[in-house]
């Protein structure tokens, strides 16, 4: 009996030390209701979208290499032109040409050069700016604004039609020798209906001599050879939806069956006199007359850079007269590097 007594007093001793089976009361470490909030690492909406992605370029890409192989191969025209946006890089503008398909925009110019808003000037002169900047070997010309930021890129050997992209392309291209767009011939009588450019046809590279003894209503170009200078200038149509000039027709310059050359030309020079490969500022000028050289703009090396109006009809000349003529001569530009205020391009 009083073994008994012994092992249940051992027993209640040990069940006393070791207290109660854990499955007797939940453990504190586990909730007994669900969390009444989510965790902060859990997101509790959709996501918003990322600041780090990248938005619409706002200007053309540099090095481009979207077109690494031709991607023009039996392309249907008529779907190109109805889906076009111009040229992305110079790989790109190459192709067009090899298939003879534009590379710039189609919008066909009015009679009158579109001046930039805000044109610079230091003191009562407008700047040209003397910024020539290439990339892709010298095939590719950035055309910057009037603030100094990139406007568009013109690529050599490219087609063009517009008056902004056909200057800025001479400015940057030209020559006596030089790669005219692939839409231009040198040819004046060239025909749309037998040129696989078609309605983008433009006609005329020539020799342009200025020779103001004979016509004394055109103002005098600067170092012009025909007024004894040493730079040779040329001229070139610029297709336009039209003229109000006396004695042109003011018909569109090209229909697609036919061309009326208009009044319009563009007359640079572009010549390294001295023949060190650089070209200062003083062998190249690029000139627009709306009217058959009766009156010029010049063109300032930026989008938009037109300078002052001057010649005869601006001086109160009669037109084309070699009577009643009063040609301005042509106003003086200030110079400086358009790229100073952002220095865009490095």
């Amino acid at each position: 009996m009083k073994r008994l007594l012994s092992i249940c007093l051992l027993l209640a001793l040990l069940l006393t030390a070791c207290g109660p089976h854990p499955s007797t009361t939940a453990p504190t470490t586990v909730p007994t209701t669900a969390p009444t909030t989510a965790p902060t690492t859990v997101p509790t909406t959709a996501p918003t979208e990322p600041t780090t992605v990248p938005t619409e370029p706002t200007e053309p890409p540099t090095g481009c290499t979207l077109h690494e192989t031709d991607p023009y191969v039996d392309v249907n025209k008529d779907d190109f032109y109805a889906n076009y946006t111009t040229a992305c890089c110079y790989n790109d503008a190459k192709y067009r040409t090899q298939h003879y398909l534009m590379s710039g925009s189609l919008e066909v110019p009015g009679q009158y050069a579109q001046e930039a808003d805000n044109r610079p000037m230091e003191g009562d002169l407008y700047i040209r700016n003397t910024t020539t900047y290439y990339e892709d070997d010298g095939n590719t010309y950035v055309v910057v604004g009037a603030d100094g930021m990139v406007r568009l890129r013109i690529y050599k050997g490219a087609a063009y039609i517009t008056l902004e992209e056909v200057a800025a392309y001479m400015y940057a291209f030209g020559g006596s020798n030089c790669v005219l767009p692939a839409n231009y011939t040198s040819s004046k009588s060239t025909k749309p209906t037998n040129n696989p450019w078609g309605i983008y046809l433009r006609v005329n590279h020539s020799y342009f001599k200025g020779d103001t003894s004979r016509y004394p209503y055109e103002p005098e170009l600067p170092d012009i050879t025909g007024c004894g200078g040493s730079l040779q200038y040329f001229e070139m149509d610029i297709g336009t939806t039209g003229t109000s000039t006396p004695g042109h027709t003011p018909f569109p310059y090209n229909t697609g069956s036919s061309i009326t050359r208009g009044a319009a030309r563009l007359v640079y020079a572009r010549q390294d006199k001295n023949g060190n490969g650089i070209y200062e500022v003083d062998e190249v000028y690029v000139f627009y007359t709306h009217n058959h050289y009766n009156d010029f703009r010049e063109y300032l090396n930026y989008y938009g850079g037109w300078g002052e109006m001057f010649g005869n009809v601006t001086g109160g000349g009669m037109f084309d007269s070699k009577y009643t003529y009063n040609p301005t001569p042509y106003p003086v530009t200030a110079y400086d590097d358009l790229r100073q205020p952002h220095n865009p391009i490095s």
